[in-house]
């Protein structure tokens, strides 16, 4: 699985890796927008809520399946699933007035069609999953 630096300036790599996966799978623009989306928020999360201002690392791994295409982060940033409190937007509540946090995350799992949490032997393993059919 290839490592990188846990940091905003190596999030790039990321972005690079996930457009190549999406080119390679031959993803229609809207889901490989949706999972580079996905990506760069948790990919974001996890550097800047799991490891705080500690040096880490990033795995990042990806895969083409016949009917999906699949991303997986692994880091040994402190235990995070990103589902845990995860709520729907206050739709009916002023801007102004809502709550701080989670609507990233919350617009980033509900733009894929699978996700997956685990933490295994002291690491975050987060498996992204995204249909390759052209519906949207």
């Amino acid at each position: 699985m290839p490592r990188i630096p846990a940091s905003l300036e190596a999030l790039d790599e990321v972005a690079g890796y996930v457009h190549a996966l999406a080119e390679r799978a031959g993803l229609p623009a809207t889901r490989a927008h949706r999972l580079r989306l996905a990506a760069d928020e948790l990919a974001t999360n996890i550097v800047v809520h799991g490891y705080r201002d500690t040096k880490g690392e990033l795995g990042v791994e990806g895969g083409v399946e016949e009917e999906s295409v699949w991303l997986r982060f692994e880091d040994d940033a402190q235990p995070f699933d990103p589902r845990d409190g995860l709520q729907t937007p206050e739709q009916d509540v002023p801007v102004a007035q809502r709550r701080i946090g989670g609507l990233g995350v919350y617009l980033a799992l509900t733009a894929l069609d699978g996700f997956t949490y685990e933490r295994v032997a002291g690491r975050n393993i987060s498996t992204l999953r995204i249909r390759r059919d052209g519906a949207t």
